[in-house]
């Protein structure tokens, strides 16, 4: 995969949920940790979704444990992409999984980064610079008379 990735926010089995949150607020560049084991294997994903959906979520359960460890809420098996993988396969594993944070993985499984939606869009900037500066602001728009004097 040739777009950028961000190094990933990772933790190890046991950190508390409140411990995740927190960094997750420090980073500022995303809405996700990464548990991995002691090797860098991912064994799952705590993300802002994992926590709001148990706060408004059809179960509700307003008094989430910070203290419990991030293995009580964490998805486990997440979908991920290989470093490999073409920036078509990001797309579309983000729009069918509406994630905006995926992981990228070696073969062995040790988390190697994470690519966001941003990254993607920087790439494509990057990639088609002219044929996005060249676009107009509403595309479908067309002027009855020109602009300016």
């Amino acid at each position: 995969m040739v777009v950028g990735r961000r190094h990933p926010v990772a933790v190890s089995p046991g950190t508390s949920i409140g411990d995740c949150l927190r960094a997750i607020q420090q980073t500022g560049t995303g809405d996700s940790v990464f548990v991995t084991d002691e090797d860098g294997r991912l064994l799952g994903v705590l993300t802002e979704r994992d926590v709001f959906g148990r706060l408004v979520g059809p179960d509700v359960a307003f008094n989430v444990d910070v203290d419990a460890a991030v293995e009580t809420m964490m998805t486990t098996d997440p979908n991920t992409l290989h470093l490999e993988q073409t920036v078509r396969d990001a797309l579309e594993l983000m729009q069918l999984g509406r994630y905006r944070n995926v992981p990228v993985v070696d073969d062995g499984g040790h988390l190697v980064g994470v690519v966001r939606q941003v990254d993607i869009l920087k790439f494509l900037a990057e990639s088609f610079p002219e044929e996005l500066l060249n676009l107009p602001p509403r595309p479908h728009q067309r002027m009855e008379q020109a602009e300016g004097g």
